[in-house]
């Protein structure tokens, strides 16, 4: 067996070629079925039940877990297993997606009389619009391709990604007819990146009660580096008695505060506090204290609640920790 560079580049470009004209082909023949079959599933009160063997089963798995994560809810029944019990998963409320490039395996072919007389709509995703899955359909979504990407015409390639990009093009349409948003995303993504971003409160990771620091506009400088030290957030608010922030002083602070060569042990917080200090409220996105952070180049925020009282501190450690940045 030999290798040849030049001959696997040709190749891989040719697939991407034909694989690419297939989804141009798709887009040239969509039409009011594609709008109908949202309809459809937008008035559905259960699920959508997404259908296929051999490759377009593996497909619909995609499918099916691109609708549920984007606001429709999906399941994938495997056809053979449905002949053996699963269809029982199958509801009259469903709607049943079923996807078969030939539209004639037997599997799937065997569950159609089934489906139509339980009362279930049923949308084909097929490449033969005169096959059996087609003339069972109530709605016929065409994932035909001129041909395959396999040199041999045979492995299932242009049309497993048809079939695909018309599922994506099914979830997004759904997605935006329902007005599904970055938050509702994030609900069904809560371990991913996006879930934290979109999901985290201040209030969830900021140090509250006992733990942030805090001293009265009088106390002494001593006094001041002691709950600093004590508390460890490199900074402590300066509240008034009411606890709303008057002021802040940071690790920073104290650093140019030395160089000055002033007598520390004379000032009180109230003079060497920075006044009106950086705060954001605790029912925020923990992703807005790290933008605010970043826009200010400041390290620590103070956290108030709905009646402007402190309530809370976070740093961008804080942030780091819960992942959000």
């Amino acid at each position: 067996m030999s290798f040849d560079p030049a001959q696997a580049l040709r190749l891989a470009r040719e697939t991407l070629d034909i694989e690419a004209a297939a989804i141009h082909g798709l887009q040239r023949r969509l039409n009011d079925d594609f709008a109908r079959a949202v309809s459809l599933v937008l008035n559905a009160s259960g699920r959508v039940v997404v259908m296929g063997m051999g490759k377009s089963g593996h497909i619909g798995r995609k499918i099916a877990a691109t609708l549920a994560s984007t606001g429709t809810p999906a399941m994938f029944v495997h056809p053979a297993e449905a002949s053996h019990g699963d269809l029982g998963m199958v509801m009259p409320i469903d709607v049943v997606l079923a996807i078969s490039n030939s539209g004639e395996a037997d599997e799937l072919t065997t569950l159609l009389p089934l489906i139509r007389r339980m009362g279930a709509p049923l949308i084909g995703m097929t490449g033969h619009p005169q096959s059996t899955l087609a003339r069972n359909a109530d709605l016929v979504l065409d994932s035909g391709v001129e041909k395959e990407a396999c040199p041999l015409n045979l492995a299932p390639t242009a049309s497993t990604t048809a079939q695909m990009a018309l599922g994506d093009a099914l979830a997004m349409a759904l997605l935006d007819a329902r007005g599904f948003r970055a938050e509702d995303f994030a609900r069904s993504h809560p371990g991913g990146a996006l879930g934290r971003r979109l999901l985290t409160r201040v209030m969830d990771i900021m140090r509250s009660g006992d733990a942030v620091p805090k001293v009265s506009p009088d106390a002494t400088f001593g006094e001041l580096m002691r709950e600093m030290t004590h508390k460890g957030l490199g900074a402590s608010a300066v509240v008034d008695g009411d606890a709303h922030a008057l002021g802040i002083f940071t690790d920073g602070d104290l650093r140019r505060l030395v160089e000055t060569g002033r007598d520390l042990r004379a000032l009180t917080a109230r003079e060497v506090m920075h006044a009106n200090p950086r705060q954001i409220r605790d029912d925020a996105l923990a992703a807005e204290a790290a933008k605010l952070m970043e826009q200010h180049r400041v390290t620590v925020l103070l956290v108030q609640g709905q009646d402007g009282r402190l309530v809370g501190a976070l740093n961008s450690n804080d942030l780091m920790r819960a992942k959000v940045i």
